[in-house]
């Protein structure tokens, strides 16, 4: 069954069974979003928009917005929410960077899947899609990262949220070695959700947490392109 979800900024979201619901790290990723210089002239590019939570706040707050996401059922329900706001948002179907390729943005924005994984494929399908990540949880980040520097004009600048699980200081090293100035903006830490305690015993293994752990650490990471 489909839910509505009210996101602190007031915005009713619809969210499908297999799309991602706004979370803890939708929230702080606005809350990011909220304190950039964004008007009718900013350019702002969604990556993996999920339900188009952040794309619809950044059109609210009168940016030009492209939002992209590899699911058909994300990319339809992106388009529903813009719709339900009264925002006006592109939204297009494609893997990560590839369906605005060429194209550079004022502001990049990702709430990128970061879930470490003891899977050994990456799922092609499904909800599972949405926070999937591979083994050390950088499948998407890593590529966001090397893609970066290309999606940003001079002087733009990537909103990227992400668990420290992942590693914070390998995104801090990966921006700043495509030439970007990186650091973190903004931290929040929030109790395991459902995934993350099914796989607990195997986070353990890997040495990721502690058998005492309940919370994770979520980060947002700023880098801007001189």
């Amino acid at each position: 069954m489909a839910a509505l979800t009210l996101m602190s900024t007031s915005t009713l979201l619809f969210t499908p069974p297999g799309v991602y619901a706004p979370q803890g790290d939708t929230e702080l990723l606005v809350r990011a979003l909220c304190r950039e210089d964004v008007d009718a002239s900013t350019d702002v590019l969604d990556l993996g928009t999920g339900s188009g939570a952040v794309a619809v706040e950044a059109a609210r707050l009168g940016a030009r917005v492209t939002a992209v996401d590899i699911s058909r059922l994300a990319v339809f329900t992106a388009r529903v929410n813009a719709l339900l706001a009264r925002r006006r948002v592109r939204v297009r179907r494609g893997d990560l960077t590839r369906a605005v390729a060429g194209r550079a943005y004022d502001l990049v924005i990702s709430n990128p899947p970061y879930v470490p994984s003891p899977a050994d494929r990456m799922p092609r399908g499904g909800r599972a899609r949405a926070w999937e990540a591979g083994p050390d949880g950088r499948v998407f980040v890593d590529r966001l990262c090397a893609a970066a520097p290309g999606l940003l004009r001079p002087g733009g600048a990537l909103l990227v949220v992400h668990s420290g699980l992942c590693g914070t200081d390998a995104t801090l090293r990966g921006l700043e070695q495509g030439g970007l100035h990186a650091s973190v903006v903004d931290r929040a830490e929030v109790p395991y959700g459902p995934v993350l305690r099914s796989r607990r015993p195997w986070l353990v293994r890997q040495g990721l947490i502690d058998e005492t752990d309940s919370h994770e650490e979520l980060v947002v990471i700023r880098a801007e392109r001189p």
